[in-house]
């Protein structure tokens, strides 16, 4: 056997052992997440159902998945341990408070109003307009846009027979 002969079987061995390698990497990434699970904690199960961690056991963890509703698991059948934020957005719809993290434009909401600027924020608001966004609007766009197309059209200097626009 020369060595062109013995370079699939390498090649092939060598593909089979990075593939267990990364099978066995998470499978010990979900153990080890399967083990930091406490009571109080959301999870999804493989099924897809969504739970408190009431107890944890060696194999098996009991679930809260509502009032005076308790389910024993197998441990191998929890998909994800979820974040705190994650868990209240998907189960209760409570999205997590992002106007904490948005920084202002401007540093005017950062201080405190004073009475000076009382009358001019009341006046700018008694100064807004209700803006009509309808079709009106679009229609309009429209009959501008066609109007300045056609006096473009009409700038452009008319070609006759003889004229062509090779140089």
């Amino acid at each position: 056997m020369n060595a062109f002969t013995l370079l699939p079987f390498i090649v092939l061995i060598a593909a089979m052992f990075l593939m267990t390698r990364s099978a066995k990497k998470k499978q010990q990434q979900a153990a080890s997440m399967r083990n930091e699970m406490q009571p109080g904690s959301g999870v999804r199960t493989i099924g897809g159902m969504y739970a408190t961690v009431k107890e944890v056991n060696e194999d098996t963890v009991l679930l809260d998945a509502g009032p005076g509703v308790d389910l024993l698991f197998a441990k191998n059948a929890i998909g994800a341990v979820l974040s705190d934020d994650e868990y209240n957005r998907i189960v209760h719809g409570i999205e997590h408070d992002l106007k904490s993290d948005v920084v202002p434009d401007d540093a005017s909401s950062l201080t405190e109003s004073d009475a000076t600027d009382e009358p001019a924020a009341a006046a700018a608001a008694s100064d807004d307009k209700a803006v009509d966004l309808g079709k009106k609007d679009a229609e309009e766009d429209k009959a501008d846009a066609a109007e300045a197309a056609e006096a473009k059209v009409d700038e452009e200097p008319k070609k006759t027979d003889g004229d062509s626009d090779a140089k």
